[in-house]
Protein backbone atom coordinates (compact mmCIF):
# COMPACT_ATOMS: atom_id res chain seq x y z
CA UNK A 1 0.00 0.00 0.00
CA UNK A 2 2.86 2.13 0.09
CA UNK A 3 2.93 2.62 -3.74
CA UNK A 4 -0.12 3.27 -3.31
CA UNK A 5 0.13 6.11 -1.16
CA UNK A 6 2.99 7.95 -3.12
CA UNK A 7 1.06 8.07 -6.42
CA UNK A 8 -2.17 9.30 -4.26
CA UNK A 9 0.03 11.86 -3.21
CA UNK A 10 2.29 13.01 -5.67
CA UNK A 11 -1.28 12.70 -7.89
CA UNK A 12 -2.19 15.77 -5.49
CA UNK A 13 -5.34 13.95 -3.83
CA UNK A 14 -6.32 13.57 -0.33
CA UNK A 15 -7.75 10.53 0.87
CA UNK A 16 -11.04 12.35 1.19
CA UNK A 17 -11.07 13.59 -2.54
CA UNK A 18 -13.56 12.10 -5.60
CA UNK A 19 -12.02 8.81 -6.78
CA UNK A 20 -10.58 9.31 -10.10
CA UNK A 21 -11.16 6.29 -11.19
CA UNK A 22 -14.49 5.28 -9.66
CA UNK A 23 -17.44 7.34 -9.55
CA UNK A 24 -19.54 8.41 -6.25
CA UNK A 25 -16.52 7.57 -4.29
CA UNK A 26 -13.74 9.32 -2.12
CA UNK A 27 -10.15 7.95 -2.80
CA UNK A 28 -10.20 6.44 0.23
CA UNK A 29 -13.60 4.48 0.22
CA UNK A 30 -11.81 2.89 -3.58
CA UNK A 31 -8.59 1.76 -1.85
CA UNK A 32 -9.76 0.81 1.17
CA UNK A 33 -12.23 -2.33 0.11
CA UNK A 34 -12.16 -5.51 2.35
CA UNK A 35 -10.16 -8.05 0.19
CA UNK A 36 -12.46 -10.43 -1.03
CA UNK A 37 -12.36 -13.92 0.55
CA UNK A 38 -12.18 -16.73 -1.73
CA UNK A 39 -12.62 -19.72 1.20
CA UNK A 40 -16.16 -21.43 0.02
CA UNK A 41 -15.58 -21.14 -3.88
CA UNK A 42 -11.94 -22.75 -3.55
CA UNK A 43 -13.67 -25.42 -0.99
CA UNK A 44 -16.35 -26.26 -3.21
CA UNK A 45 -13.73 -26.72 -6.42
CA UNK A 46 -11.77 -28.52 -4.45
CA UNK A 47 -14.41 -31.06 -3.51
CA UNK A 48 -15.52 -31.60 -6.80
CA UNK A 49 -11.29 -32.83 -7.41
CA UNK A 50 -8.71 -31.70 -9.60
CA UNK A 51 -7.01 -28.92 -7.88
CA UNK A 52 -3.65 -28.96 -7.79
CA UNK A 53 -3.16 -25.75 -6.46
CA UNK A 54 -4.32 -22.35 -4.74
CA UNK A 55 -2.37 -19.02 -5.46
CA UNK A 56 -3.53 -15.86 -3.38
CA UNK A 57 -2.52 -12.89 -5.60
CA UNK A 58 -1.74 -10.18 -2.97
CA UNK A 59 1.72 -7.56 -2.65
CA UNK A 60 4.03 -9.53 -4.62
CA UNK A 61 1.36 -10.02 -7.50
CA UNK A 62 1.36 -13.04 -10.00
CA UNK A 63 5.03 -12.80 -10.04
CA UNK A 64 6.26 -13.31 -6.67
CA UNK A 65 2.62 -15.45 -5.35
CA UNK A 66 2.46 -17.77 -7.97
CA UNK A 67 5.87 -19.72 -8.24
CA UNK A 68 5.62 -20.28 -4.36
CA UNK A 69 2.78 -23.27 -5.25
CA UNK A 70 4.36 -24.69 -8.66
CA UNK A 71 6.86 -27.15 -8.52
CA UNK A 72 10.28 -26.79 -9.17
CA UNK A 73 11.60 -26.54 -12.83
CA UNK A 74 7.70 -25.68 -13.62
CA UNK A 75 6.66 -22.32 -14.65
CA UNK A 76 3.55 -20.50 -15.69
CA UNK A 77 3.01 -18.31 -19.06
CA UNK A 78 0.10 -15.83 -18.50
CA UNK A 79 -1.77 -14.02 -21.27
CA UNK A 80 -3.25 -10.56 -19.50
CA UNK A 81 -5.56 -9.96 -22.38
CA UNK A 82 -8.14 -13.21 -20.96
CA UNK A 83 -9.27 -10.50 -18.34
CA UNK A 84 -10.39 -7.51 -18.38
CA UNK A 85 -8.04 -5.02 -16.39
CA UNK A 86 -9.42 -2.75 -13.58
CA UNK A 87 -9.76 1.20 -13.83
CA UNK A 88 -7.80 1.60 -10.71
CA UNK A 89 -4.76 0.02 -11.77
CA UNK A 90 -4.79 2.16 -15.05
CA UNK A 91 -5.08 5.08 -13.44
CA UNK A 92 -1.88 3.51 -10.69
CA UNK A 93 0.19 3.14 -13.77
CA UNK A 94 -0.27 6.53 -15.24
CA UNK A 95 -0.70 8.53 -12.22
CA UNK A 96 2.35 7.00 -11.01
CA UNK A 97 4.41 6.26 -14.40
CA UNK A 98 4.86 2.74 -13.26
CA UNK A 99 6.48 -0.07 -15.44
CA UNK A 100 4.43 -2.61 -16.49
CA UNK A 101 6.56 -5.54 -14.60
CA UNK A 102 6.24 -3.31 -11.72
CA UNK A 103 2.32 -3.38 -11.65
CA UNK A 104 3.07 -7.12 -12.13
CA UNK A 105 4.82 -7.36 -8.89
CA UNK A 106 3.39 -4.82 -6.72
CA UNK A 107 -0.47 -5.52 -7.40
CA UNK A 108 -2.57 -8.29 -8.45
CA UNK A 109 -3.61 -6.81 -11.68
CA UNK A 110 -7.61 -7.78 -11.26
CA UNK A 111 -6.62 -11.65 -10.26
CA UNK A 112 -7.36 -12.38 -6.42
CA UNK A 113 -7.04 -16.03 -6.54
CA UNK A 114 -5.42 -18.64 -9.33
CA UNK A 115 -6.41 -22.22 -8.58
CA UNK A 116 -3.96 -24.48 -10.72
CA UNK A 117 -5.36 -27.66 -12.18
CA UNK A 118 -5.21 -30.11 -15.22
CA UNK A 119 -6.24 -29.09 -18.54
CA UNK A 120 -8.47 -32.50 -17.98
CA UNK A 121 -9.97 -30.90 -14.82
CA UNK A 122 -10.58 -27.26 -15.86
CA UNK A 123 -14.39 -27.12 -17.37
CA UNK A 124 -15.28 -29.44 -13.87
CA UNK A 125 -13.39 -26.73 -11.22
CA UNK A 126 -14.52 -23.64 -13.78
CA UNK A 127 -17.77 -24.67 -13.31
CA UNK A 128 -17.64 -25.65 -9.63
CA UNK A 129 -16.05 -22.24 -9.13
CA UNK A 130 -18.74 -20.56 -11.22
CA UNK A 131 -21.10 -22.04 -9.05
CA UNK A 132 -20.34 -21.20 -5.68
CA UNK A 133 -20.63 -17.24 -7.88
CA UNK A 134 -17.31 -16.80 -8.77
CA UNK A 135 -16.30 -15.44 -12.11
CA UNK A 136 -13.72 -17.32 -13.79
CA UNK A 137 -11.09 -16.72 -16.60
CA UNK A 138 -8.97 -19.19 -17.67
CA UNK A 139 -5.25 -16.78 -17.70
CA UNK A 140 -2.59 -19.41 -18.29
CA UNK A 141 -0.49 -22.70 -18.48
CA UNK A 142 1.51 -24.26 -16.80
CA UNK A 143 5.08 -24.74 -18.60
CA UNK A 144 8.45 -26.52 -17.74
CA UNK A 145 10.91 -23.74 -16.78
CA UNK A 146 14.08 -24.47 -15.22
CA UNK A 147 15.75 -20.98 -16.00
CA UNK A 148 14.64 -17.73 -15.84
CA UNK A 149 11.61 -15.81 -14.60
CA UNK A 150 9.27 -18.51 -13.32
CA UNK A 151 5.89 -16.57 -14.20
CA UNK A 152 6.21 -14.77 -18.06
CA UNK A 153 2.98 -12.45 -18.25
CA UNK A 154 1.96 -11.64 -22.45
CA UNK A 155 0.03 -8.96 -23.26
CA UNK A 156 0.08 -7.25 -20.04
CA UNK A 157 -0.29 -3.57 -21.02
CA UNK A 158 -3.55 -4.00 -22.43
CA UNK A 159 -4.78 -4.26 -18.59
CA UNK A 160 -3.61 -0.64 -18.50
CA UNK A 161 -5.65 0.72 -20.80
CA UNK A 162 -8.82 2.46 -18.78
Amino acid sequence: FSLVRKVVSRAGLGWNDPSPFESGRTVAESFLTPTRMYVKPCLAAIKVGGVKALAHITGGGLVENLPRVLPKGMGADIDAAAWAGLPVFAWLKQAGNIATAEMFRAFNAGIGMVVVCSANDAETVQKALHDAGETVQRIGHLVERSSGEPVKIDNGDSLWRG
